[in-house]
Formats: C-alpha cells, structure tokens, sequence
C-alpha cells in the first residue's frame, strides 16, 4: 500500500474524504489549499454506490490522482439490523454459552424478567474443544491433536469463524494452532489475541464475534472501494480517532463501528483549536441521530461501549447518541404524548420536505414550516423543498394535540431538543463539568438550527459553527492521525520487587509491534510518535483508570482521588492493562483561509415563525459573511450544507477561518 504519510506537500494531487451517514453522504475534496464539497443522497441498500458517485462528481476526472479517506456506517448498519454473517464460535469445552451469560448486570433495572437482545451465535454454532490455558499462561491441559483435525469439518457452513479460548493473552499458542488448522476453510477468521489480547472473557468473546459478525459484509464493501474507486490509497475512520490502512480495517471490521461519529470529534477538535477553544462540547445533529462528547483538551476513550446491545471492548472514542436527528420522527403515543424518535425517515424516502414519497412528519419538516429553514435554500439553492406537503401530515398531528399547526412544530423541536439536552447534560453534568466552562461546537447538517437553544439550556454563553458544519465529520478524516494501538494484559502489582522493570519489558515489546504494525501500512518509521499507557487499579478492585506511563503508580493514586474523592497511598497498585499507541500525521492539510469579496453581504428578508407569530428577520448567505462582521438575531445564516439559527439576544461574529461564533447578548 502506498504509504500515507511519506509524501512532501505538494505531491498529493488530492484528498478526498467521504462520509456515509443515515441520510447524505458527505464528500469533501482538498486540493491546491482549496476545499470543494458535495452532499448526496445515501443508498442504504449498497452504501458504495454513493461513495463511487460521489467521488465521480466531484474529481476533475477518472485519471485524477488522489488518496481517499473514509468514514463507513456498513459496521454499525450490519450489527444495528442484524444483517451480518453466520459466525460459528470456537471456544473452550463448556464455555460455549459465555456470550449469553454474560455479566450479571441487568439491562432492564425494573423488569421482573430482564430481556436481552439474542447473541449474535446461535447455540449450534458454538463449539467447545479440549485444552486449557491458565491465567499465568501455563498448559492445564493440551489440545486434543484428532479434534483439531476434524475442526474444519465441524465448522463447515460458517461464513465466519471466531476463535477466543481462556487466557490466551497470557499464552496464544492454542489459539494460534486452532487458527492455523482452520486456515483451509477459507473464510473470515477473528482471533481474539491478535484482536483483543485482554482479559475479561466476557468482553473479549463479545469483541471478537462481532469483528467476525461484520467482517465479511465489511471486506466486500472495503475491497470495492480499493478497486473501483481509483484512489492511489484508501484509509479508514477509526473508532478511537485515528484512521487505519484499508486492509487492516477488512480484517479488523470492529474498530470501524464508530467511524464516522469519530471523524466528528476529531474534526471539531481541530476547529476548536484553531478559534483558541481547547475545552469542547461537540454537537453533532445528522439526519438520523445526534452525537455528542466531552473533549477536555483531547478526545475522551472508553472501552465500555455497546453498540445493539453487544459489548465491544476495543478503545473508542467516548460518544454518547441519541436518536434524534433531522430525519426523526414525531408521533403521537398511546397516552397521547408528543414522541419524537428514535425512528428515522433515514436517506429514502426521507423527510416530507424532500418530496420523495415521505408520509412521516419529521424535525426537519417542522423546522420548514416554521421558516427556520427556507425552503428555496436547501443545499446552497440547488433543491427546493415543498413546504406544502408537509401541511396535511402535520395538521394530523396538530389535531391531535388540539393546537396549530405552527404550535405543533413547535413542540416537536421542543422534544427533540430536550432529548438532545439530556444527552449533552449525560457527557457534562453527569461527570462533574460545568458546561459554562466549554464551547458547544455545533456541526451535522441541523446542528446550527440548534446550537443556540441548547447552549442556553445548558448555562453556556457560546458556541460555535465551523465552515462546512455538514460535512464537518468528512473534514475529520482529513486531520485525523493514522494510528495503531497494541495491548497486553499483564497483571503486575507494585508489590512485586521487579514491577518496573517487568512493566518496561513488556512496554518494549508493545512498542516493537507497534512500529512493525505501521511500517507494514506503508508508515515510515521516522514519522511515528509512541505513547505508553497503564490500565491501573488498586489490588482487588474490579476496574481500572488509565494514566500514563511515567510514574504510573502516582498518577493512579491522584486521578483515583480526583475521580473518586479519596485515594490509598499505602496500597499496592496493579498494572492490569499495557498500552502502546503509535501515531503519525496524515495527509498535509495545507489549509487555505476563506477569500472575502471585502463588499457587504445581501441581506433578505425572510418569514419565520418566532415565539408565537411570523415576523420577518434577516437571511444572509455565509460565503458574504467576512472576518469580524457581525449580526444580532433573530436572524439566519444559510449556506450549502446546513443553516444557522440565531435567536433574539444572541449575536453571531465571524473569525478570520470563517468560523461563527454565537455569543448570548
């Protein structure tokens, strides 16, 4: 593969990053300093479809030379509908049920008889086989060699195979000959050491059935793209922020499943950084649903995500979504209530609005008819919305309610932001930060409509939109690092005479696989920065904070307080989890500023019902908009990929990127 990084400006022809989303697909192309963008319709039914005519549209032509950044929804897609491969499992005699036990949490707090979604293996397809591996890698009993023989044979039928035994990252070489016997079938194989070498076998038997649920659906997609779309280099969106070579991501599907939400973060980060905000809130409002999280100078990880009710234990950027986008539903309940979401009217037939057979009043709908997204500005001017098809549908609902049409709208605005409220509230309050002391970064095709509402709600002053907000997630890909993490349960406690230095073996272990890892991607070596990390918990406690690694043992007793209230200095610490991150720059983003006119903006009038009557405010396109111009709502900015709402006592100031910044007045 070529490689990513080792290119001088100006080599680079061009970058194209493309984003797949609920509804649009987001193309965004860097070439000669100069942003072009482009938004069309999804194709649920073979997302790659979009993706290829995307990029046809927007290259000068099939012989232009460019890498391709991408952002894919396939993972996530194949595991919320459950439309993935028939996985048989490999495990050890009478542990098949691991992944339907489980942990004894209980999904439903209040039900008398809890319910969880089925496991992605059903019973017939899990396999347990002799040998055993002890928790300090020791052989308690060897692999039968006549039951490996006739293992491929067992397993014929699957279209994937997951291969997790106990405590193999302690000791791999059993997993690794079961591996190596099932070569011969020739289908996807996910091995959990070389995915996930970690303890709790729970979440790594999880882990690894999902990698082997999406991975052929993932490969297909991925080796399509490769060959159809003409690019010199195709890259993927990680979960934890970075991106990852296109081969990798085939085999290993799972660190996808956040792809295009991570390329939000990411992207709003760099946006944030470059106004001077390094504490941020990003808001993220897409057609289907809303990401939010809380990056106190740097994206926050977690590993405790579900994703369809499946535990993924890799790092992930921590997001919290809701479902509550532009294309969400409203609906009255059986107790007559306004509901809003979490169905989607998705890419088609799509809001009413977009006149392609939509029967469903959706939050883009209502945003319509109240004016607050005119409808001979959708997409720069390009589409006409019809604002009258929403009026029969929407006067259903208002009937109902006994209110008007206009109320109706109103209220369905009112519910989605308050579920949106509580998702930002989950990420800030609930942790212990004041949102007053961040920046609410609002992005995603609606997240200007309602950035400044909720920034209210939340004691915020400010926020901001960055140029292009709805394709925000795609310019994240073009500023994402390419990284490789590597793990390694360990287990030592600071009780132990040679802790440090058996920690500092295994560290230069990780980091030689690291750095081979990249090297194998097409990485040069002498791009690459190392960061060490410890997974730490005081000895018998269940889970772990993760610090650095210099002096890991005193920085886990001060986060422990700071998160905890107290901390035990005599204790002993235990290691449990090494990590090695390896990262380097991506593609060079040598960024032009926006060109200005110098001339005065056109400003129009436009109708929109405010606060329980129409009134006539100011409309202004962006492109007009120059640095430190200004403008007081109400009043509405509109541009190609989203619209901006300011509210009365809220005032608008552009940057020198083009940036807006609301501020309360």
């Amino acid at each position: 593969m070529p490689a990513m990084v080792d290119t001088d400006k100006g080599e680079i022809p061009a970058v194209v990053a493309v984003d797949t989303g609920g509804t649009f697909t987001d193309v965004l192309l860097l070439q000669g300093g100069q942003l072009r963008s482009l938004k069309l319709p999804s194709t649920p039914s073979d997302p790659s479809e979009a993706v290829l005519d995307g990029l046809r549209q927007i290259l000068d032509g099939p012989e232009s030379s460019f890498i391709l950044l991408h952002g894919s929804t396939v993972a996530t897609n194949a595991l919320l509908e459950r439309k993935g491969a028939r996985v048989k499992l490999v495990t050890n005699a009478g542990f098949e049920d691991i992944v339907e036990i489980g942990r004894q949490n209980r999904p439903q707090l209040y039900a008398l008889v809890g319910h969880r979604p089925p496991p992605l293996v059903e019973r017939r397809d899990r396999h347990g086989i002799q040998g055993r591996i002890g928790p300090e890698g020791e052989v308690i009993e060897p692999l039968d060699p006549a039951e490996l023989e006739a293992l491929p044979k067992m397993l014929a039928g699957a279209e994937s195979v997951a291969v997790v035994l106990l405590h193999s990252y302690a000791n791999s070489d059993h997993e690794e000959s079961v591996a190596k016997t099932l070569e011969a079938l020739g289908v996807p194989l996910s091995v959990s050491v070389r995915l996930l070498p970690e303890y709790r076998e729970y979440e790594r038997t999880s882990t690894t059935v999902v990698n082997a649920y999406v991975a052929p659906r993932i490969s297909t997609y991925l080796n399509r793209l490769a060959r159809e779309s003409g690019a010199e280099c195709v890259s993927i969106m990680g979960s934890n922020g970075g991106s990852l070579s296109v081969e990798r991501a085939a085999k290993e599907p799972v660190h996808t499943v956040l792809s295009g939400p991570a390329g939000g973060v990411v992207g709003a980060l760099a946006w944030g950084r470059r106004a001077g905000y390094e504490h941020i809130i990003t808001f993220d409002m897409g057609g289907t649903s809303t990401d939010v999280s809380l990056c106190p100078g740097a994206p926050l990880h977690t590993k405790e995500f579900e994703i369809g009710g499946q535990p993924v234990a890799i790092p992930v950027i921590d997001i919290h979504t809701v479902g509550a986008g532009g294309g969400s539903l409203a609906r009255i309940d059986p107790g007559g209530a306004l509901r809003v979401g979490p169905e989607s009217a998705g890419a088609d037939p799509g809001p009413i609005c977009y006149g392609r057979g939509g029967t469903g009043v959706t939050v883009t709908d209502a945003h319509v008819w109240l004016g607050q997204l005119p409808a001979d500005a959708f997409l720069g001017g390009e589409r006409t919305l019809d604002r009258s098809a929403v009026e029969p549908h929407l006067k259903e609902i208002a009937s109902a309610l006994g209110m008007s049409p206009e109320m109706a709208a109103e209220g369905i605005l009112g519910v989605a932001d308050a579920a949106m409220e509580r998702a930002l509230r989950v990420i800030s309050v609930e942790r212990g930060h004041d949102p007053a002391e961040f920046t609410l970064v609002a992005f995603g095709g609606a997240g200007g409509l309602h950035a400044a509402h909720l920034a209210e709600k939340l004691g915020a002053s400010r926020a901001m939109v960055p140029p292009r907000p709805g394709l925000l997630s795609a310019y994240g890909m073009l500023a994402a690092d390419v990284t490789r993490e590597v793990s390694r349960t360990v287990l030592i406690s600071t009780a132990s005479v040679d802790a440090r230095e058996s920690v500092a073996g295994v560290f230069a272990e990780l980091e030689q696989a690291a750095v081979a890892a990249m090297v194998e991607d097409g990485v040069p070596e002498g791009r690459l920065s190392l960061h060490r990390w410890v997974d730490a918990r005081y000895e018998r406690q269940s889970f772990e904070l993760r610090v650095p690694a210099e002096d890991w043992d005193t920085r886990f007793h001060a986060l422990h307080e700071k998160r905890y209230g107290y901390q035990r200095p005599r204790s002993a610490v235990e290691a449990v989890t090494l990590r090695c991150i390896a990262s380097a720059p991506g593609p060079p983003l040598n960024l032009e500023g926006p060109a200005w006119s110098g001339s005065a903006p056109s400003v129009e009038r436009t109708q929109v019902y405010v606060d329980g009557e129409w009134i006539e405010v100011d409309r202004v396109w962006r492109n007009e908009l120059g640095p430190n111009h200004t403008l007081d709502g109400p009043a509405l900015v509109l541009e190609y990929s989203s619209t901006t709402w300011i509210p009365r006592g809220w005032r608008i100031s552009v940057d020198e990127w083009g940036s807006l910044h609301l501020v309360a007045t």
